[in-house]
């Protein structure tokens, strides 16, 4: 009788395995979520630390988001057809 109780323990109640196995997977879920936000922290870090320390991160950011250009420039804008 002990030994059926302790089985349906193990098998059947909430803190047995079912409950080990979904507490495994939501740790490993966890864990890649966490890599992939580290990777996210260390881009943006050394983005931040660029744009502190010079102004070629500055100046490919006005190129590209604000469509500046240099005085001695001049811009060509391509048009591909469709």
């Amino acid at each position: 009788m002990l030994f059926l109780l302790l089985q349906h323990t193990l098998w059947i109640s909430k803190d047995g395995l079912k409950e080990l196995w979904r507490l495994s997977q939501a740790i490993e879920q966890q864990e890649q979520e966490n890599y992939i936000l580290v990777e996210r922290n260390q881009v943006l870090s050394a983005e931040v630390l660029d744009l502190k320390s010079g102004l070629d991160a500055l100046e490919e950011r006005a190129r590209n988001e604000l469509g500046m250009i240099k005085k001695s420039e001049t811009f060509f804008q391509v048009i591909e057809e469709k």
